[in-house]
């Protein structure tokens, strides 16, 4: 499609879309109110409309009172008998699809229901919408003059009753338009085959033919193929293979541990770097302007929203608001309701707000990934936060990283146990250790207040991980590729421990 045809039809669509966004950026909670009114009208015919009397809720307040807030494992039995072929169950739709979700390394899988008005009115407005934010901001992009470099997931062959299985990005790229799979590279066939590394050196082989204008992909795995592109292709830097190259739309993970590697890879100040947040269980909001640090939260997605403060969460006191109700600055799990029949769902994110007008997030974590075995609080937010400011003061950059608690025994005190891939080393071990430990406690009270004169916490410890070592322990767990993610913090050692075991035998085979 010529630039400036492609161009004026997106402007067309980006004019259109922008007004329907007013609505919940002026309205937002009667927006959502409206939605959870219309999920329910939707789903008042199915067993759960049945069960909790759909027909006759009239209010968020009963709805609230009537329905529980589940856990997977809580509605489980209901997603196997949908994935067996039975209709009608939570949606009214017959739900075809079914996410894979490898969140985190734990052996049992989610699958997360997808549904065609999930699908379309959720997964793809939420990629368009990505695209036009960005386009509204960047007027003289040159996106359509090549095509985007898409990582995605394998599709996995299984197909029974009627129902398939697989990473949420082959599903998405399986039933993607045809416009959008002719402005992606590599193709389809490729994108979803199931053996990552065969397909990583498929990818490099591809997209070094053509002219990739952006990227788009989890920033962990997306860096081991651009490292693999340059060094197939012998060039210092991405610009010097794909020149028009302008912008990388990214999610899954924290970018902050990844920045200085990106900028090495695409040494231009006017690269952009658009982050998105979406799940398994759906697209929840979107970066809508160049170099911002916060997450627009979209409204009118087919989810409804609900929170529980951090500090309540798991306890007799949980407390679970509407969308109304948070504050900025408090950390909140998020419960959602979709259009795929997830209903008071807890996903296990967590989030913050930064502004309630309009309503903007920070993701902060999983209620699961934080380490408070002595009441340290410690969330993701703090520790990317921390590796960002060591590794910028040291010169270091990492390739990944998880913690987790040294238990007191006896007299000895506890501590965090770090385990670290570095891609270059600090200046100094132990100027980074003091530079992660103190801005730690910089960032988090509860921290620095088990840390004061080593009363509960002594200071951190560092292990430094073989090449390759969480790469090979994700490998032996077949969770390469996709969406596939290290748990950065866990409250046990079950990670750490299986990671030290592997980095010692690495260790032994390199001496």
């Amino acid at each position: 499609m010529a630039l400036p045809i492609a161009n004026s039809v997106a402007s067309w669509f980006l004019k259109k879309r922008l007004h329907q966004m007013e609505l919940f950026l002026k309205y937002p909670n009667e927006v959502q109110n409206e939605l959870l009114h219309k999920l329910i009208q939707k789903a008042e015919n199915t067993e759960i409309g049945k069960k909790y009397d759909f027909s006759s809720i009239k209010s968020y307040r009963e709805f609230a009172e009537r329905l529980p807030v589940l856990a997977y494992e809580e509605i489980y039995q209901d997603i196997e008998r949908a994935r067996q072929g039975e209709t009608n169950i939570f949606w009214p739709t017959p739900i075809k699809w079914f996410a894979k979700s490898s969140g985190t390394t734990n052996a049992k899988s989610k699958f997360i229901p997808v549904s065609v008005e999930s699908l379309e009115e959720n997964h793809y407005a939420g990629s368009k919408d990505l695209l036009f934010m960005y386009l509204n901001n960047n007027r003289e992009g040159r996106l359509f003059r090549g095509k985007s470099l898409r990582l995605g997931g394998s599709k996995e062959n299984y197909f029974q009753h009627g129902t398939v299985h697989g990473d949420l990005s082959a599903i998405l790229i399986d039933n993607m338009p045809f416009w959008a799979s002719y402005s992606s590279t590599p193709n389809t066939e490729i994108s979803l085959l199931s053996d990552w590394e065969i397909k990583m050196d498929a990818i490099v082989k591809t997209t070094l033919q053509e002219n990739v204008t952006s990227l788009a992909g989890v920033p962990s795995w997306m860096l081991v193929v651009l490292q693999k592109v340059l060094e197939e292709s012998g060039k210092e830097n991405l610009l010097e293979i794909w020149p028009d190259l302008e912008v990388y739309f990214h999610g899954g993970i924290s970018f902050e541990p990844y920045v200085k590697q990106y900028q090495q890879l695409i040494p231009n100040d006017e690269f952009k770097y658009y982050e998105i947040y979406n799940a398994s269980e759906g697209f929840f909001a979107v970066q809508d302007s160049n170099d911002s640090k916060e997450l627009l939260l979209m409204l009118d997605y087919g989810i409804f929203y609900e929170f529980i403060p951090m500090e309540t969460y798991g306890t007799s006191a949980e407390k679970v608001i509407p969308l109304s109700e948070v504050e900025i600055g408090v950390n909140y799990a998020i419960i959602i309701t979709t259009n795929a029949g997830l209903w008071r769902y807890r996903i296990g994110d967590t989030v913050r707000f930064t502004s309630t007008n309009p309503y903007r997030i920070k993701v902060t974590g999983r209620t699961k990934h934080y380490i408070n075995a002595f009441g340290e609080e410690l969330v993701v937010e703090n520790a990317e936060r921390a590796l960002k400011e060591a590794t910028k003061t040291t010169r270091a950059e990492i390739v990944d990283y998880t913690a987790a608690p040294i238990y007191m025994e006896g007299k000895n005190k506890g501590a965090h146990e770090w385990m670290i891939e570095f891609k270059t080393f600090p200046d100094n071990l132990e100027n980074f250790r003091n530079c992660l430990d103190d801005t730690l406690r910089k960032l988090n009270g509860d921290y620095d207040a088990k840390r004061n004169n080593d009363m509960t916490l002594e200071k951190l410890k560092i292990n430094i991980a073989e090449p390759n070592l969480f790469y090979s322990w994700m490998k032996n767990k077949n969770k390469l590729g996709g969406q596939n993610k290290v748990p950065r913090l866990s409250n046990n050692r079950e990670h750490l421990e299986e990671l030290l075991s592997l980095n010692k035998k690495l260790q032994e085979k390199h001496t």
